[in-house]
């Protein structure tokens, strides 16, 4: 392959994120926090910069409630135990009302609903609903890993006295575990995110904090929409 062609496959799958417009919210979110890190809540360009952000991410959210109102009344996969099930839905309600009330907030700010008393008393309500989602996807994805932990063992012992990294089923529940490792680590970080907020412990969870955790669990984001390799190879 010449350089040029390199080149232009490196270029179609950066084209092939951008068109992700959940990647291009999670860059801005980057920016937010990242600008909100470097405020520390002090007023100045990294502040304009957070709530300029802020305010344009809103945007990008318009009618994504309607995602998880999807998932809330789609069936579960057979076999997933009670608890998940109601855990995974209660994630999906929590996160689909944050959604939805997040846009009373965009009209707030941008001045198209003027009652501010009350746009501020649901930006509140909403960053609780994001909170409390957080919560439940980090049980549920404790729960997961914990069944994936168990068929993965059972594996282990039918494969006794052969390479397990060989065996493509091994294989993809490792892949699967990492990935809801990742999600665990991501969940449990906005949990503090949306405590510090909230200021909910402002003394501990300063805005530079806050901004700290946003910006990691953004670039953990970023990276959960990375092209699959079937993606880079069609790319390529």
């Amino acid at each position: 392959m010449s350089t040029l062609d390199a080149t232009r496959a490196e270029l179609a799958l950066v084209v092939l994120y951008l068109n992700k417009a959940e990647a291009r919210d999670k860059i801005c979110r980057a920016i937010q926090y990242g600008s909100k890190f470097l405020s520390n809540g002090q007023p100045g360009t990294a502040q304009n910069v957070d709530k300029s952000t802020s305010l344009a991410r809103k945007v990008f959210r318009l009618f994504k409630f309607v995602n998880d109102l999807h998932a809330l009344i789609s069936p579960t996969p057979q076999g997933t135990p009670l608890p998940l099930v109601l855990l995974g839905k209660s994630k999906n309600a929590l996160l689909s009302t944050f959604l939805f009330l997040d846009q009373i907030v965009w009209l707030g700010r941008s001045g198209i609903y003027k009652n501010k008393e009350r746009a501020e008393l649901i930006g509140r309500i909403s960053l609780f609903c994001w909170m409390g989602s957080s919560v439940c996807t980090t049980l549920s994805e404790l729960g997961e890993l914990g069944r994936l932990s168990g068929s993965m063992k059972k594996l282990e012992k039918d494969l006794k006295g052969s390479d397990k990294h060989q065996n493509e089923q091994y294989r993809a529940k490792l892949k699967k575990s990492n990935e809801r490792t990742l999600s665990l680590i991501k969940a449990s970080i906005d949990i503090v995110v949306a405590a510090g907020l909230l200021q909910l412990s402002p003394k501990k969870i300063t805005p530079r904090v806050t901004g700290a955790f946003g910006f990691t669990s953004s670039l953990i984001s970023c990276y959960q929409l990375l092209p699959s390799p079937a993606a880079k190879s069609k790319a390529a």
